[in-house]
């Protein structure tokens, strides 16, 4: 298979050439930035984003004058997460809707950022402590899409489980139930909870996320443990979306939601 090259290829290759020229070994750069080696080989090579703030203090130590700094804020979207994610966060910064069905966890446009780390951290095998915060950075960055002046009108419909799971400590979860009381205020926003004693249940097979594009152009995204996909074909598109509308009749209504919310923030 090709070997896909991104903007953090030449990125690195920029890092590295600046370093070489700078007079000093990985191992240095690495001291310096208070990375380890291995990030930093990573970055180099281009299988790794640089954050801002790194980019920034690269800057600042090669007196490139913010030339990185551009282009890592410059770096397409979809490129700044992990492959799993990839293509849904593209279909993201351009939808006009989203509608979501998720089963086990608190979907991660909602999520606050202590919740986000709590999952990370149940990871197995274990993710790197600089690996999590990249992945941390990059989901906070995809929430961004709520503080837009016309954002995308989005319905959640999130399994009653999803809150009854520890998921961090108590706090942690009850910071995430306020956090989704307060969202789910917005005027784009509609949120359901799936009562886990509903039957019969539409969505027994799994997560559904639909988008529709500013086009118009309707598109479904699925994931599992370790794949993940879009999909385009009308028909395949058009199942799921029959799918999501019987969910839609199946879960609490967004009111009797926010009550059962309510109720489990009484109870904690």
């Amino acid at each position: 298979m090709k070997k896909q090259v991104t903007s953090w290829h030449a990125i690195g290759a920029q890092i590295a050439n600046y370093r070489k020229f700078a007079g000093m070994t990985q191992v240095d750069l690495a001291d310096r930035m208070r990375v380890s080696q291995d990030k930093m080989a990573s970055i180099e090579q281009g299988r790794r984003p640089v954050s801002l703030a790194l980019a920034e203090a690269l800057d600042e130590l090669f007196e490139t004058r913010g030339t990185l700094l551009v282009a890592v804020a410059k770096i397409p979207a979809r490129e700044k997460f992990p492959l799993l994610v990839a293509d849904l966060v593209e279909l993201e910064q351009k939808a006009r809707a989203i509608q979501t069905y998720e089963t086990q966890v608190v979907p991660g446009l909602l999520q606050t950022p202590e919740y986000m780390r709590a999952v990370f951290d149940s990871c197995y095998p274990p993710i790197e402590d600089e690996t999590l915060e990249d992945w941390l950075a990059g989901r906070l960055e995809r929430q961004a899409l709520w503080e837009r002046e016309h954002p995308p009108w989005c319905n959640f419909i999130i399994e009653e489980v999803a809150f009854q799971r520890p998921v961090g400590d108590p706090e942690v979860m009850r910071a995430q139930v306020r956090r989704v009381l307060e969202l789910g205020e917005l005027h784009c926003m509609g949120i359901q909870i799936m009562p886990t004693v509903r039957r019969p249940h539409a969505g027994l097979s799994g997560p559904i996320v639909l988008v529709e594009t500013v086009d118009h152009d309707s598109v479904a995204y699925l994931e599992d443990q370790c794949i993940s996909g879009l999909v385009e074909d009308a028909d395949e598109v058009r199942t799921l979306q029959l799918k999501y509308g019987m969910l839609r009749s199946q879960a609490l209504s967004p009111a009797e939601s926010a009550r059962l919310l309510d109720t489990l923030l009484g109870a904690s």
